[in-house]
């Protein structure tokens, strides 16, 4: 484990109350916890502005399957890159409805335009790009 470096931080009253109700609704043990989780997340949204980092995240596609040839462009669009794709889960949502997760692993700048082919896709409702990390940098 790294030496621990202790700091102070100063904040508006009712800011650190609504941050305090906030950790405590999160179950954190104390304050330090969920400060280090905030940087980490920032780190890591950082990371992904980054087009050349390597990055892992999720595709989540909520989609009409009737909607026609959707089925086959989304697998087109996944095919075409499937060295970046790890795994998919394929949920039946309703008899029309389907949500698919993808999991990616690539550069931030190659996993970003995959998911705005699949989320652009005629007949997506629903698509968002959840970032992660290889955890290399943190």
């Amino acid at each position: 484990m790294s030496e621990l470096t202790r700091f102070g931080i100063s904040m508006d009253a009712g800011l650190l109350e609504r941050f305090d109700a906030l950790i405590a609704s999160k179950h954190y043990q104390n304050r330090s916890e969920a400060i280090r989780d905030l940087v980490r997340d920032y780190l890591v949204e950082h990371e992904w502005e980054t087009e050349d980092v390597e990055t892992m995240g999720t595709i989540t596609l909520v989609y009409n399957h009737h909607v026609r040839d959707l089925n086959s462009k989304l697998t087109d669009i996944q095919h075409a890159s499937y060295e970046k794709i790890v795994s998919t889960m394929h949920v039946h949502i309703n008899h029309h409805n389907c949500l698919e997760v993808i999991v990616v692993k690539g550069r931030a700048g190659e996993i970003t335009r995959i998911a705005d082919s699949l989320i652009s896709a005629k007949g997506v409702m629903l698509g968002k790009l959840t970032m992660a990390t290889t955890g290399s940098n943190l």
